[in-house]
C-alpha cells in the first residue's frame, strides 16, 4: 500500500530542557531558564477565574493583552502579533519570507529554533563565528551574500548569555540591505543591567524592516501556557497575521499574561532574585576552576576544560542526584553545560553537590 509521501526535511529536531533522568523526575530542574520564582500570584489568580469556563474559544486576537502591551511599552497595538510562544513567531516569520535557496544568517551559537524554522522552510543556514562567545556584528556582515533574507539575532544570548551592545547592533540594522529582515528576540532584555546595552524594541520600534520579539515564558513565569508577542511594521504585521493560526492563544493564557505584566513588583522581586544568585554563582564558579562568563540572562554557562573532569560526568553525576542542567552537544559547545537560575534552596544544593562532584 502507497502512503503520502512527506518532504524530506534536513534540520536538527528542538530537544527541550530535561525534565527527568532515566524516567525519574527531576528533584532540581536547572536545564530549561525558567522563572525562578515563578509566576505573579496575582497571574495565577486570574487563570483560575479565567479557566473555570473552557468551553469559550479565545480572544483570535488578543486585542485586550495587545492594548495592555501597547499601552506598558508605548507602541502601536496594531503592529503588535501574539504567538503560542515567540518561537511560533519565528516559525511564522520564516513561513512567510523564506523560500529554497534563500540564506538565513545566525551567529554561531545561536538558539537553535532560529536555525529548525529556516531550514524547514527551505533556507540554507549561513553561521557567523563568534569571539569568546560573543555575537560578533563583523562576522554577521561578512557572511552576507544576495542570497540573505534573514538576520536572526538573540540579545542577551541563549545558550551564551552575552550580548551586543547598543553600538554594535545599531551598526548592524545600517550596514544590512534594507530588504533583509533583521529579527532580534528580546527574550532576555529585562535581566541585563549593562549600560551600553538597549532592547531591541527601545532602538527599532519605528524600523520599518525589523521583528522583535518578546516572551512571557522567562522572567514572568508562564512557560506552560506559551504566550509570546512581536513587534513590527504594520506591513509585516499584517503578513505574518495572515498566517498566524486562529486561536493560538488560550483565554487563561490571555488574561494571565495580561496581569503578570502589570506586576511590577513581583518583576522586581525576580529580577533582584536573579542578579543577586547569578552573581554568587559567578564567584563559586570562578573559586571552583570552572570558566563562565559574566551572565546578563538568568542562566550561566560553564567550562570545565580547566578541571580533570568532564561535562558528561558532571551531567550524569548531578542527574543520579535529581539535580538536572542543560547539555550542550547540540550547540557543539564543547564540555559544558548551562546551568539556570533557580530558588535559593536549589541553587545552594547544586552548588553542593557539585563541589563535592569535583572535589574541589
Amino acid at each position: 500500500m502507497k502512503l503520502p509521501k512527506f518532504k524530506n526535511i534536513q534540520a536538527d529536531r528542538y530537544i527541550a530542557g530535561s525534565s527527568s533522568f532515566k524516567k525519574k523526575p527531576a528533584k532540581i530542574k536547572l536545564s530549561a531558564n525558567e522563572s525562578a520564582l515563578g509566576p505573579s500570584p496575582k497571574a495565577i489568580r486570574e487563570y483560575n477565574k479565567v479557566s473555570r469556563n473552557f468551553k469559550r474559544y479565545p480572544d483570535p486576537d488578543g486585542i485586550f493583552l495587545r492594548k495592555i502591551l501597547a499601552k506598558k511599552f508605548k507602541l502601536d497595538p496594531n503592529r503588535i502579533i501574539l504567538g503560542s510562544g515567540s518561537d511560533q513567531i519565528f516559525e511564522i516569520i520564516c513561513r512567510a519570507f523564506i523560500g529554497k535557496n534563500d540564506e538565513v544568517v545566525v551567529s554561531q551559537y545561536s538558539f537553535l529554533i532560529y536555525r529548525m524554522y529556516s531550514k524547514i522552510s527551505g533556507a540554507k543556514i549561513i553561521y557567523a563565528k563568534e569571539k569568546n562567545f560573543k555575537t560578533s556584528v563583523d562576522n554577521i556582515l561578512s557572511c552576507i551574500t544576495r542570497k540573505t533574507k534573514i538576520v536572526f539575532l538573540a540579545n542577551p544570548n541563549n545558550p551564551t548569555g552575552t550580548y551586543v551592545n547598543k553600538k554594535d547592533l545599531i551598526k548592524l540594522r545600517r550596514k544590512l540591505r534594507s530588504n533583509i529582515l533583521l529579527v532580534i528576540d528580546d527574550a532576555y532584555f529585562e535581566y541585563v543591567k549593562e549600560r551600553d546595552y538597549s532592547s531591541g524594541l527601545k532602538l527599532f520600534s519605528r524600523s520599518k524592516n525589523v521583528v522583535i520579539t518578546r516572551t512571557f515564558s522567562k522572567i514572568y513565569g508562564l512557560a506552560g501556557l506559551r504566550v509570546g508577542w512581536g513587534y513590527s511594521s504594520r506591513r509585516i504585521i499584517n503578513a505574518l497575521n495572515q498566517l498566524k493560526p486562529p486561536f493560538n492563544v488560550g483565554r487563561p493564557a490571555l488574561f494571565a499574561a495580561s496581569a503578570a505584566i502589570a506586576d511590577t513588583t513581583w518583576l522586581k522581586k525576580e529580577l533582584n532574585h536573579v542578579n543577586k544568585w547569578s552573581k554568587k554563582m559567578f564567584k563559586v564558579f570562578e573559586k571552583f576552576k570552572i570558566e563562565t562568563n559574566k551572565s546578563s540572562t538568568n542562566f550561566l554557562l560553564i567550562n570545565f576544560n580547566k578541571l580533570n573532569i568532564s561535562s558528561k560526568k558532571v551531567f550524569s553525576d548531578l542527574a543520579k542526584s535529581g539535580i538536572l542542567l542543560r547539555k550542550m552537544d547540540i550547540y557543539k559547545i564543547k564540555n559544558s553545560l548551562r546551568v539556570t537560575v533557580g530558588t535559593s534552596r536549589e541553587n545552594i544544593k547544586f552548588v553542593s553537590s557539585l563541589k563535592k562532584i569535583i572535589n574541589v
